[in-house]
């Protein structure tokens, strides 16, 4: 790669601003985004990229840097095979060097031609259990990827397939805060709500819970809601 085909951020600078992700400051779909658009930035030539996710078997494009790499996803999510999902779902680099020529998959080839597009690169990105993907990399002339190249691409997928990773784990430890934090707060109302029907109707704990219970079921309420409601104006209606 000769520094008149380099693109306009140093390979070197975009692992360093790949590093410099501070989770707290992301979701998942900016870190996606961050990583699409230094891929496209790092790599000569005129380039569009994307990020494929692979839940089980339903492919969506998370991220783009335009139009073309959108446009030539779903053509392969609609055929069900192409370079970006064989790259997610078996986790093996995909590079096209001229798509008038390769025949692992022809339509597609073909598709893409007819779009501008005469090159490829997609590569792995495992992210989590049960979720894969692929950063796929879209180029407008023929072998746009040198061997220097590919290989700064394969190095900077696997930094970005731990940035996203992490981010994957970070957003399923704030969802079970949030929801132990809902839980808690849930227990604490109804056990308010139980002390008032117990110091009011002399009931055990158990008869106070079976009283709130019964209006939920009887109104198709949740029981917290039901606890809240009573707490804040006395009445337990359905009772």
């Amino acid at each position: 790669m000769s520094d008149s085909d380099q693109g306009t951020l140093l390979p070197d600078e975009a692992l360093d601003r790949l590093g410099r992700i501070r989770l707290a400051d992301h979701s998942m779909r900016s870190v996606l985004g961050e990583i699409a658009s230094l891929a496209q930035q790092s790599l000569p030539g005129r380039l569009e990229a994307s990020v494929t996710l692979l839940t089980g078997d339903d492919p969506v494009t998370a991220v783009t840097t335009g139009q073309l790499a959108l446009d030539l996803d779903e053509i392969q999510y609609g055929r069900g095979h192409g370079p970006c999902l064989h790259a997610a779902a078996e986790s093996q680099p995909v590079a096209i060097e001229d798509m008038r020529s390769d025949d692992r998959w022809p339509d597609f080839g073909e598709a893409a031609v007819q779009h501008g597009c005469l090159s490829s690169l997609s590569l792995p990105l495992p992210l989590h259990e049960g979720v894969s993907g692929a950063l796929n990399i879209y180029g407008r002339q023929r072998a746009a990827f040198d061997e220097q190249s590919r290989e700064f691409a394969r190095r900077f997928a696997s930094y970005a397939a731990v940035v996203a990773g992490n981010m994957l784990v970070y957003e399923s430890a704030l969802d079970r805060a949030r929801n132990l934090e809902a839980a808690l707060a849930s227990r604490a109302v109804i056990d308010q709500a139980k002390g008032v029907l117990m110091e009011r109707f002399k009931l055990t704990a158990d008869q106070a819970f079976q009283a709130l219970a019964q209006v939920s079921m009887e109104t198709n309420t949740k029981v917290r809601d039901i606890a809240e409601r009573f707490v804040a104006t006395g009445e337990l209606r359905g009772r």
